[in-house]
C-alpha cells in the first residue's frame, strides 16, 4: 500500500466545455476472436438518481431501479435518506450493462449484460441492529466484468473493501490502519484488475495491489470536499470536489475545472470519456458539463426530477 502524502494541482483551473451535441454517438462493434472480451458498445454516460433512477445519453438503457419501490426506498430505518438510498452506478466492461448498489443494506441489482457475483447485503457487517451496519458507497467492476468491489465505510470513517467474483482483495483503509481526515468517496481498479484506488473527501488518496500512486490532494486546502474518481485508460486519475474542482494525477490529462463557476447544484460525480481525453461532471441536479474532448450528450438539468442525482457512469 502506498501512503497519501505527497500531492500537485497538475494544472491551472480553467474552463473548456465540450462541444455540445445531441447527435447520437455509434461505435461499429466487430466480431470479437474466440475468447477475447467483447469491444466496447456506445459509450456516453449515465445518471443515477437516489431513487434507483436511471438517465442514460448515447449509453445503452438497460432499466431502472426506481421502477421497484423496494430497491431504493427512502428513509430506511436507523438512516437518513430521505431521497432515496441508492448510492453507486457502474457500468460493464463492453458497456452492456450496469450495477446499482443500495448505500443502505448493500444490495447490488444488475441491468442488461451484468451478472451477479454476489453482495455484502445479509453477511458478516449487515447483521444485527441497521444502526450499526456500515454504508455501501461505491461499486468498481473489474476489467475483465467478472467481478467487482464494493467500498465501504463503517463507524470508523475507515474505508473497507469487499471482492467478489474475480474482484481479489489487495487491503483497505481499515486493514492499513491509515491517518485520514475525510471519509472514503469512491473507489477505482487498475488496468489489470490487480490493485484499486480508494478516494477520500479530503482530497486523499491510498493506492492498493499494483494501482500506482501518482499524487493526491491530501493535507492541501480545499474549497469544497471531494465527491469521485476517475482513472484514464494509461493509469492516471483525476478528482472532482463538490464545486466542480478537477484535480489530474499521473498521465491523466487535465481538460478543464467548473471550480470557477457558481453552480445551481454540488458536483456528485466524474465520468472519464472512453478515449481518456476528457471527462464529463455530473451535478445533482442532473446537469452535465462536459470537459476536454468528451462530446456532450444532454442532460438532465432544469428538468423535474423525484430524486437527486448521486452518481454517474460510462
Amino acid at each position: 500500500m502506498n501512503a497519501c502524502g505527497s500531492s500537485r494541482w497538475s494544472a491551472l483551473r480553467w474552463l473548456a466545455l465540450g462541444a455540445c451535441s445531441l447527435a447520437a454517438w455509434l461505435v461499429p462493434v466487430w466480431p470479437s476472436p474466440a475468447g477475447a472480451a467483447p469491444p466496447p458498445g456506445p459509450s456516453g454516460y449515465r445518471l443515477l438518481g437516489a431513487d434507483g433512477g436511471v438517465f442514460s445519453f448515447a449509453s445503452p438503457f438497460e432499466g431502472s431501479a426506481a421502477s421497484d419501490a423496494t430497491k431504493c426506498p427512502a428513509n430506511p430505518p436507523g438512516r437518513a435518506m430521505p431521497h432515496g438510498s441508492c448510492s453507486a452506478i457502474a457500468a460493464t466492461p463492453d458497456n452492456g450493462g450496469y450495477y446499482i448498489l443500495n448505500a443502505f443494506s448493500g444490495a447490488i441489482f444488475t441491468f442488461g449484460d451484468a451478472v451477479s457475483y454476489g453482495q455484502p447485503a445479509g453477511s458478516g457487517p449487515y447483521s444485527g441492529p441497521s444502526e450499526f451496519w456500515p454504508t455501501a458507497v461505491a461499486l468498481a467492476v473489474t476489467p475483465d466484468g467478472l467481478g467487482y468491489w464494493v467500498l465501504e465505510v463503517g463507524a470508523s470513517g475507515l474505508g473497507s473493501v469487499q471482492g467478489f467474483g474475480d474482484a481479489q482483495y489487495f487491503g483497505d483503509e481499515v486493514s492499513a490502519h491509515v491517518a485520514h481526515n475525510g471519509v472514503p468517496v469512491g473507489i477505482v481498479g487498475s488496468s489489470d484488475g490487480k490493485g484499486y484506488l480508494i478516494a477520500d473527501s479530503d482530497g486523499g488518496v491510498f493506492a492498493f495491489g499494483d494501482a500506482l500512486f501518482s499524487g493526491s490532494m491530501g493535507a492541501q486546502h480545499l474549497n469544497a470536499p471531494v465527491v469521485g474518481i476517475g482513472r484514464n485508460a494509461p493509469g492516471g486519475y483525476w478528482l472532482v470536489a463538490a464545486d466542480g474542482g478537477v484535480f489530474s494525477f499521473g498521465d491523466a490529462p487535465f481538460g478543464g475545472s467548473l471550480g470557477s463557476l457558481r453552480l445551481n447544484a454540488p458536483i456528485v460525480g466524474i465520468v472519464p470519456n472512453a478515449a481518456g481525453a476528457g471527462y464529463w461532471l455530473a451535478a445533482a441536479d442532473g446537469g452535465v458539463f462536459a470537459l476536454g474532448q468528451a462530446p456532450f450528450f444532454g442532460s438532465m438539468g432544469g428538468r423535474p426530477l423525484a430524486a437527486p442525482v448521486v452518481a454517474a457512469s460510462t
